[in-house]
């Protein structure tokens, strides 16, 4: 009787013990299931897996024998913004497969690293499933998911290889960073603005994004004990006023987005608004880090394209005026490049070779036929290359508008590169600036102004020899009235 009332506690005992367990069962089945087309549940996955997501067909592909094809092809999209093709371009000149190798520039490969995680496209949600009361047990999308991966792999990237570089060698990603998204508009003033401003991520993301707190030593695991990425997070550091003039530039821009964030950024901070005469001044005498693109070419002989092509109404009406420029100043500046033994006069003085020839070293396909961009640039490159002629041509165009759109603080700064050089017309430029104040880009300061036109009327510049005479007359009969 004993033997059976055992038997009987066992079996009462065992009921519900499989109920338990099928219980748990039809969970996990249900979880799985709940994950179909999703990632796994946060609960049961290594933090550490590589899911990296998949590229679109025209970012991947061996490229064999046709490789500066498909590098300029990823940096014309990069240069668009293209999330995937920045972070393709990030390893490419990291040399992550063996084919690339002669690609190797960890200064170029930082740049676009550090464009991904900037890249709004990197960390805004696209089709996030809303997680449960118990946090990991309902999954990502797997889209998003797979996003955060890569963010968190080019952290971990960049960092390592900004910390292995000069302060010159970080500041030359930067600059470069700088200049990319100062092309982009609007946007592109906005997302470095972010960059400044010590209410978003190091990276402009959300301040709770996962990968900005891990990057700030506020993650979890291993990242926290390694106390984040210094190097990545140290890039551009937080500044009120310097995100405030990129703010006030998208301003500039016409954006009206870009107006209504503005005001919200002076509202979100005490004290913030106080910046604004400060700020207004010095975005009058902002100018981008570069000209354009510097066309460096690499160990691998791909020369970088020039991607930084003129978009919108206004450069494109400033380009159709190139034609307004006499074309010697365009055959100068070739001649000054070591492109041509002399300087034409006439588009069609120029060979077919040296036109290809000048396509080539600014990374333009080589089509024989020279565009009207290309004689920008070819001006451009030699000033850029210390070519006083071509600088003072430069700012003359950039006063005018021919070529490029009209900008005087870039006009500036080319007169006072090409005064430097001791050119007399720049500094007659410059000693009208100092008298105007040319679009606050030089306060008034008549005594400045004298000086600059003494030097240049010194130097024989008929101009400001006339202009002398005329003042010293005056000095003259000011004295005989006494």
């Amino acid at each position: 009787m004993s033997d059976n009332s055992g038997r009987k506690g066992m079996r009462g005992g065992a009921g519900p013990v499989a109920i338990a367990a099928v219980a748990v069962l039809l969970i996990l089945a249900l979880l799985s299931m709940a994950a179909c087309g999703e990632r796994a549940p946060a609960v049961f996955r290594r933090a550490d897996t590589a899911n990296p997501c998949p590229r679109p067909a025209n970012l991947t592909g061996s490229e064999f024998n046709a490789q500066e094809t498909g590098i300029r092809a990823l940096r014309r999209a990069a240069f668009r913004g293209d999330f995937f093709a920045q972070l393709e371009l990030g390893g490419r000149y990291a040399a992550l497969r063996a084919t690339d190798k002669n690609l190797e520039d960890p200064i170029e490969s930082s740049v676009w690293l550090a464009m991904a995680l900037a890249n709004e496209d990197g960390f805004a949600p696209i089709n996030r499933v809303e997680r449960g009361m118990f946090g990991g047990w309902r999954p990502l999308s797997k889209y998003d998911d797979c996003r955060a991966w890569e963010r968190q792999n080019a952290y971990q990237r960049l960092n390592v290889q900004l910390s292995r570089m000069t302060l010159t060698e970080q500041e030359e990603v930067r600059d470069r960073v700088i200049y990319v998204l100062s092309t982009q508009g609007a946007d592109g003033y906005r997302t470095l603005a972010r960059l400044h401003d010590a209410l978003y991520g190091p990276f402009g993301e959300p301040q709770d994004n996962l990968q900005a707190r891990e990057a700030i030593g506020r993650g979890s695991g291993r990242d926290r004990r390694r106390g984040g990425y210094p190097a990545a997070l140290n890039l551009f550091q937080r500044n009120e006023v310097d995100a405030y003039l990129y703010n006030y530039l998208a301003v500039q821009t016409g954006d009206v987005g870009a107006f209504v964030l503005m005001k919200d950024f002076e509202s979100s901070s005490p004290g913030r608004a106080q910046y604004s005469g400060f700020v207004e001044t010095k975005a009058r005498q902002w100018v981008p880090p570069f000209e354009f693109y510097p066309n460096d070419a690499p160990a691998s002989g791909v020369p970088f394209s020039d991607e930084s092509r003129p978009r919108g109404d206004a450069y494109e009406y400033a380009l159709s005026r190139v034609t307004e420029l006499p074309f010697v100043h365009v055959g100068r500046a070739i001649r000054y490049l070591g492109i041509a033994d002399r300087a034409a006069t006439r588009p069609e003085d120029l060979s077919k070779r040296e036109i290809e020839s000048l396509e080539a070293v600014l990374g333009h396909p080589m089509e024989g036929r020279l565009s009207y961009l290309e004689r920008v640039r070819a001006i451009q490159l030699a000033a850029v290359n210390g070519s006083s002629e071509a600088q003072l041509v430069l700012a003359v165009m950039y006063s005018e508008g021919i070529g490029v759109p009209p900008d005087y603080a870039r006009a500036y700064f080319w007169y006072e590169e090409a005064a430097r050089q001791g050119s007399p017309e720049a500094k007659f430029a410059l000693s009208t600036f100092f008298a105007l104040g040319v679009a606050g880009v030089a306060d008034q300061d008549k005594a400045e102004a004298v000086v600059m036109r003494i030097d240049s009327a010194l130097a024989g510049f008929a101009p400001s020899v006339a202009r002398l005479q005329a003042v010293l007359s005056q000095v003259s009969r000011s004295q005989q009235r006494r």
